[in-house]
């Protein structure tokens, strides 16, 4: 709903405090469970008023080339922010079911979600990716169900044009692992021409909070070798976040190899389709439970 991981904790200990204060009315004509999900959503629809959307790079202006100057920064609330699979992904279960939960935290699919009025993500989210009945959505949200039939239409056909890049989530396997393995390899080893080879043609590669973003391999090697060259000797270390591999970057620095990005990596057809590089380590490590320095 919100594109944040920091305001979803935010939203997370909202609802449990409205619950506390509340709960002598609940008086069980419904589920426990739905009585959270009702306060959770108007929590979250309190928090979307008045707001814009939160957005990715490539949502904002076309790609650039290497040799543009970096912009300004952009505040945090102009940006969809990650958040690690732990916090969203239940432990085990059903493959199938954990599939569908990572899916629905797709960095791509967040940020397409962002194009939809607050009422129609919040019915989209409740009838595709928590599977409710449209009559429950309708007591939730106090409408009628052709209300939440009507909504869901339009959501869907708002999201068909949207049309999110990546590919559906798919199970870790070994071609993805080695694929990863690769990527670190190459990373590490700051090697442009093994780096490029993993990419699509049209990789996408951004880094929040600065709108430009670049998609040729020659502008990306340009970029890497140019102004990202403080990024050579980096190591990683890897993290899941939006239900896709990612890592902590250390760049090095005055004191060693010190927090420099969060990576998300979007993979697609057994290449990379794109790699965000979010730079508010100061926040996003302690969020994904990395260390402040690298240690070797």
């Amino acid at each position: 709903m919100l594109g944040s991981g920091f305001e979803a904790e935010d939203a997370v200990q909202e609802t449990l405090l409205r619950a506390w204060m509340h709960l002598d009315q609940f008086q069980g004509r419904s589920s426990l469970r739905s009585w959270l999900y009702t306060i959770v959503t108007n929590v979250c629809l309190d928090m979307l008023s008045g707001k814009e959307r939160r957005a990715r790079p490539m949502d904002m202006e076309p790609a650039r080339s290497a040799d543009t100057p970096l912009p300004e920064p952009l505040a945090e609330s102009a940006w969809i922010l990650p958040i690690p699979d732990e916090r969203v992904v239940p432990a085990g279960g059903d493959p199938a079911e954990l599939l569908e939960s990572r899916e629905s935290i797709r960095l791509a699919f967040v940020a397409a979600l962002q194009h939809l009025p607050p009422r129609q993500r919040a019915v989209l989210i409740l009838r595709e990716v928590l599977r409710w009945k449209a009559s429950e959505v309708a007591e939730l949200l106090e409408t009628s169900v052709a209300s939440v039939n009507s909504a869901l239409q339009r959501a869907r056909a708002t999201l068909a044009n949207v049309d999110p890049s990546a590919e559906a989530s798919r199970p870790m396997d070994q071609d993805q692992r080695a694929l990863l393995a690769r990527y670190v390899d190459a990373f590490e080893r700051y090697d442009m021409d093994s780096l490029t080879s993993l990419l699509l043609e049209d990789a996408t590669w951004s880094m929040p909070p600065y709108e430009m973003w670049l998609q040729t391999h020659e502008d990306i090697v340009s970029w890497c070798l140019g102004p990202g060259i403080g990024c050579k000797d980096s190591r990683l270390i890897p993290v899941e976040a939006n239900g896709s591999p990612g890592f902590g970057q250390y760049k090095p620095g005055p004191g060693g190899l010190e927090p420099w990005s969060l990576q998300v990596v979007e993979v697609s057809d057994g290449r990379i389709a794109g790699i965000s590089f979010f730079l508010d380590t100061e926040r996003l490590f302690p969020l994904f439970g990395l260390p402040s320095r690298f240690e070797p």
